[in-house]
């Protein structure tokens, strides 16, 4: 199964899943879907993949993100597997630190640990998880301190992470604004931004990141990783027509009433009113979102790689039919060396 990782126009590409489960599916579907794509990812170069916590959204099936780590770095082989990320305010850091601890034993060396500081959800959510709301993101940086400090040595430490302590696992800072980029910077760690959802705001984070970085034990330079969405098919057309099925989970979100994941709209206009119909189309003028042809995704990926220098692409497929998925990574990996 294993193979080299391969690079696109000298940097690594991995995958982000969001375990997606689809209208009329089920999550035992969803996850023998992700294995899939994990291990078709691990054949065709992709260096890791990353699972992300949500919760409350009956399209997205990555709540219990560690389990899946768990399960998804048991069936494959060489790719680093991680979180991209869990949203560090939902849990207490001990509690992290055991999970990732454990994690890393299990399969040393190939745990990544990335962190977000928002919820992941709505505010009732929040509070079901935590039981209070006391931990808005804002004290984010004295947790990360806390769950960091579970991973060094501490014989004198009243408590201690059994596993994680003085295990190496890397953590990665995630972000949408310039707040983790800043911290990541200051921290010396390995950041990643998720242009996809804040295009507007990737230059100023990266800005940030690049001009803050300070060396630290466990970086000596910047390591900046994007998010990008990408829907590839043969054709352009195709390619627009699996789009409309993130289209619509984007719709589903904005009007409240977040549903499971769709399958492609041959007739948009039944479905989305004229200005829903603006803010589908919206979606796909970022440069981090990118739907086509192989021509096509090839020539704006360069222009978002040529454009950001980022050190690495994460990249999310949200496409309904498991061949057409498959597929779109297939083209992807055709663009590596």
């Amino acid at each position: 199964m294993t193979s080299t990782v391969k690079s696109y126009n000298g940097i690594p590409l991995s995958v982000l899943d969001l375990a997606p489960i689809n209208e009329g599916g089920s999550p035992t579907e969803t996850f023998k879907n992700s294995v899939e794509l994990a291990q078709h990812a691990e054949k065709l170069g992709f260096n890791r993949y990353w699972l992300a916590e949500h919760h409350n959204m009956p399209g997205v099936g990555s709540s219990a993100t560690s389990v899946l780590i768990g399960h998804i770095a048991g069936v494959t082989e060489r790719m680093r597997v991680g979180s991209g990320g869990v949203m560090l305010p939902n849990h207490a850091p001990l509690v992290i630190a055991e999970q990732f601890g454990t994690l890393d034993a299990l399969y040393p060396g190939r745990i990544d640990l990335g962190l977000g500081r928002a919820p992941g959800s709505d505010q009732a959510t929040a509070y079901a998880l935590r039981r209070t709301l006391h931990s808005s993101g804002e004290d984010f940086p004295q947790q990360l301190e806390e769950l960091r400090s579970y991973f060094d040595p501490q014989p004198n430490a009243r408590v201690r992470a059994f596993p994680g302590e003085g295990q190496d696992i890397p953590i990665w800072l995630l972000g949408s604004s310039g707040f983790s980029a800043q911290l990541a910077a200051q921290l010396g760690l390995h950041f990643s931004f998720a242009s996809h959802f804040a295009p507007a705001y990737v230059m100023q984070a990266l800005q940030l990141y690049h001009q803050n970085f300070k060396p630290s034990k466990h970086l000596q330079d910047p390591y900046a990783m994007l998010g990008v969405s990408i829907v590839a098919a043969d054709t352009d057309e195709k390619a627009l027509w699996l789009a409309t099925s993130f289209q619509q989970q984007f719709l589903s979100l904005h009007r409240g009433m977040p549903t499971q994941f769709k399958p492609p709209l041959d007739d948009p206009d039944a479905v989305w009113s004229p200005s829903e119909k603006v803010s589908a189309a919206n979606m796909l003028d970022s440069p981090a979102t990118i739907v086509g042809s192989p021509e096509t995704v090839k020539r704006k990926l360069e222009a978002f790689l040529n454009q950001t220098k980022a050190n690495e692409f994460i990249i999310s497929s949200p496409v309904f039919h498991q061949e057409d998925r498959l597929r779109s990574f297939e083209i992807i990996a055709d663009m590596m060396d």
